[in-house]
């Protein structure tokens, strides 16, 4: 392992779901359980800034600021920060455009920024059969009754716009009337991407990639999110459910847009990934997105023994040698990962529904994250 060090390691976006999900891998890794944790953010989320996760957390602007290079290196630099894992996926591009002064490792600057949106990301995979089925309509267009190919229901449709999570704009349409009241409804919205409706399971790939080759893989699937029922999609962009997935498909298909997207721009991909699959009704997965960073399951993973965090880290300060070569990690098909929005977030090697009349004892502590 390691040797002992204090290491002083930089979260950005450190009040997110996400960049706590990091932490708390980080935490449980003996590489890195005694470093002293920075955050940055911009603090929308005062929950995250009194948690008590970070040693400190300093507000800083927009990455699109004009001051925010100049806020962000003086704090590196007054920190004296030995690495970075960067979060938000705007300040991914950001880091990836420019060098600040500390070890960080992101995918490159011309991969993300197509990926990022979801109309260049479709664009590039179109021919690729890894996208579903797409048509990308202004709302002036739609309001006029055009749909492009499509000529059948259920479609998807959704905002395809830089950054965008959480079903934004996202609806399960079933006739030309319902694609036009959303279009109205979701006034703000110019341009949609139109899909055919995927049926079959929720997925998302981690890839941590060094030097061009993928070094580590963790797969899950959602199950169910957070106040679904107040989502007209019934995604809100956090799981409340999920389980830890071993799935050759959809690590074909991810790894497989991925050298079309680097092949195209002739760059080199490092970093970690994760990219988003819907399946079909038959189990076939295509590319919903790719995002530019961890999500929020990252915990789970470390607490099943296999710590992307850790892993990332490692590649980050140059200790290759000491990430052990396990591509992959076997799990339970019995697994569950469990998360409530008043309390700490849960893995389950083994799940078994309780029967009426039988009863669980206490949770391990080794089980909470």
């Amino acid at each position: 392992m390691i040797a002992e060090k204090e290491y002083r390691i930089l979260i950005t976006g450190a009040c997110g779901v996400t960049s706590r999900s990091v932490l708390r891998a980080l935490k449980k890794s003996s590489c890195f359980k005694n470093s002293k944790f920075i955050g940055s953010d911009i603090c929308e989320d005062t929950f995250g800034l009194y948690e008590g996760l970070y040693h400190k957390i300093y507000k800083v602007p927009h990455s699109l600021s004009k001051n925010y290079i100049e806020i962000m290196e003086r704090i590196i630099l007054e920190e004296k920060i030995d690495a970075a894992i960067v979060i938000p996926e705007l300040e991914v591009i950001k880091w990836a455009a420019y060098i600040f002064p500390t070890k960080y490792v992101v995918p490159p600057l011309n991969f993300s920024k197509c990926v990022i949106n979801k109309a260049s990301l479709y664009r590039i995979l179109n021919n690729s059969g890894l996208v579903p089925k797409f048509e990308i309509l202004s709302r002036e267009e739609i309001l006029n009754g055009y749909l492009g190919k499509f000529n059948y229901f259920p479609l998807w449709i959704r905002d395809y716009s830089e950054g965008s999570t959480s079903g934004k704009g996202a609806l399960k349409v079933n006739n030309t009337e319902e694609v036009k009241a959303w279009v109205i409804i979701n006034s703000n919205i110019k341009n949609f991407l139109l899909t055919e409706f995927l049926e079959g399971a929720n997925y998302a790939c981690h890839l941590l990639y060094y030097k061009n080759k993928i070094i580590k893989i963790g797969s899950y699937e959602r199950l169910k999110y957070f106040m679904s029922r107040v989502a007209p999609s019934g995604i809100t962009g956090n799981i409340s459910a999920g389980k830890l997935i071993n799935n050759d498909k959809i690590i074909s298909v991810a790894s497989d847009a991925v050298k079309i997207i680097c092949n195209e721009y002739n760059e080199q991909m490092n970093g970690i990934i994760a990219v988003d699959l819907k399946a079909d009704k038959v189990g076939n997965p295509y590319i919903t997105e790719i995002n530019l960073r961890h999500v929020a399951a990252t915990f789970a993973f470390a607490y099943a023994g296999f710590n992307l965090a850790e892993y990332q880290l490692l590649l980050t300060l140059n200790k290759v040698d000491l990430i052990d070569t396990l591509l992959e990690k076997e799990y339970s098909n019995d697994n569950l990962i469990l998360r409530d929005i008043d309390g700490l977030p849960v893995w389950i090697e083994h799940y078994n529904e309780l029967m009426t009349g039988e009863f669980i004892e206490r949770i391990k502590e080794s089980n909470m994250i």
